[in-house]
């Protein structure tokens, strides 16, 4: 049998600067809305533009990271999964429900000036961080001898296409 499948992306801008505050146990949760755009055509051959918001939570280091560099305007792609939680409305005694995106990938789009932030980042909170190994150099001076010259021809290290 499948199992399901919960998965949001979205790209967006922050309708508000993220509200962060901690849990009893001291871990970190921040709020934001996301607002998503779309054009479509009318009826009557109009473009028209619809905006939806979006309502995302993060936790823990991503809650923090998220508190520290995005700001109200900011563009910004999330990845997440969608999560409707309910309680009791202690006025009325009605049960009220609101479904949000639980934010687990973060990435700041946009230039530098576009609500805050200082470049293109991103964070992700399931995804261990990976940095490329760099190419050892080459410790003899023959780089590109062939093999059939005997290793005579030799190019400047300039030359080289890597």
């Amino acid at each position: 049998m499948a199992r399901g499948l919960n998965k949001v992306m979205l790209i967006g801008h922050l309708g508000n600067d993220p509200e962060r505050r901690e849990t009893a146990s001291g871990q970190s949760v921040v709020n934001f809305t996301l607002a998503t755009s779309e054009g479509f055509k009318d009826s009557s051959g109009n473009l028209q533009e619809r905006t939806e918001w979006h309502r995302i939570v993060a936790w823990g280091k991503l809650a923090d990271i998220c508190s520290q560099y995005l700001k109200k305007g900011r563009q910004v792609y999330i990845e997440g999964r969608l999560q409707t939680r309910s309680w009791d409305d202690n006025k009325t005694g009605d049960k009220k429900y609101a479904t949000e995106i639980v934010c687990t990938d973060m990435q700041m789009l946009g230039a530098k000036d576009s609500g805050g932030g200082t470049s293109d980042a991103s964070y992700s909170q399931n995804r261990p961080s990976y940095s490329r190994p760099s190419r050892p150099e080459p410790s003899s001076g023959n780089y590109g001898a062939s093999p059939s010259s005997g290793g005579a021809q030799e190019f400047e290290k300039d030359d080289l296409p890597f």
